[in-house]
């Protein structure tokens, strides 16, 4: 008989400061984009399949099969697949913290990583099936795993974690946020988002408006008018089709809602936009 004992030393780190506040699976259709967009906390993406980009203010990151995306809190930017190919992905929003690396050069906020397709998805799937359960404890569970994850790629990749001081955003606020920015473009009210995140929707709605100042739905015309602005500047598209591509029920609520945030009428802005190019 044989056996071997290993003994674990005592950490050297401190339990670390930051938290997982969601993830989700998400299927996008060719051409298809979110908004440009920010927020506090750090996103890592991994693309399932397909193919895309990362669009930051002055530079686009392409983005394949296998890849890590990691885009540090207050980056600008959107995602986007490309005209031939779907885009699947695992995306995390973890608040408290930043990446950074000896790459000097790198002054992007973003870090892209080829990595083992197995390794990662055992975690990634791991994490999913805990939420999709919300068995006992679950909350314990996901976090573990999370710090797993961001150690390995402390390891591997040589990153190194940097802390971050935080909003105190509730994780339903964050949550919906990162909703409302891929998905501005379907019909969406206060029931739908209460529907999708799990709670009850007079509670969404105070502890958005704490967290944001603004309510959920202002919060989603404010993402629509904002893809309009740029389309109107971009595009020759009719203010029809910029308010339906956008997610307006109609081209007068998007006109009203346009003239209210920015006290223009989408055919004036356009028209002095373009006069001003």
């Amino acid at each position: 008989m044989s056996y071997e004992v290993y003994q674990i030393k005592d950490s050297k780190h401190e339990k670390p400061p930051f938290k997982l506040l969601y993830i989700t699976h998400s299927k996008y259709d060719k051409g298809w984009h979110s908004t440009q967009h920010t927020h506090h906390f750090s996103e890592l993406f991994y693309i399932v399949k397909g193919k895309g980009s990362f669009v930051l203010v002055d530079q686009e990151i392409p983005i394949k099969e296998n890849d890590l995306v990691i885009i540090n809190p207050n980056v600008e930017h959107t995602e986007k697949s490309n005209l031939h190919d779907s885009l699947e992905y695992i995306a995390l929003g973890i608040e408290g913290l930043f990446f950074s690396s000896a790459d000097k050069g790198n002054h992007l906020g973003l870090y892209r990583f080829q990595v083992d397709r197995n390794n990662i998805l055992f975690y990634l799937n791991r994490l999913l099936e805990e939420i999709q359960l919300s068995k006992e404890n679950y909350e314990i569970i996901c976090q573990n795993i999370i710090e797993i994850m961001i150690i390995k790629l402390q390891r591997d990749k040589k990153l190194t974690i940097n802390q971050t001081e935080s909003p105190n955003v509730n994780k339903a606020s964050a949550f919906i946020m990162y909703y409302i920015n891929q998905n501005y473009r379907d019909s969406i009210t206060l029931d739908k988002l209460a529907e999708v995140g799990h709670i009850n929707k007079y509670y969404l709605a105070h502890t958005f408006k704490k967290d944001m100042g603004i309510s959920p739905i202002e919060y989603l015309n404010r993402v629509r008018i904002k893809e309009a602005k740029l389309m109107l500047e971009t595009t020759d598209y009719s203010i029809a089709h910029i308010a339906a591509f956008t997610g307006f029920s109609s081209q007068s609520f998007f006109t009203q809602a346009f003239k209210r945030l920015t006290s223009q009428t989408p055919s004036k802005y356009r028209k002095e936009m373009r006069a001003n190019s």
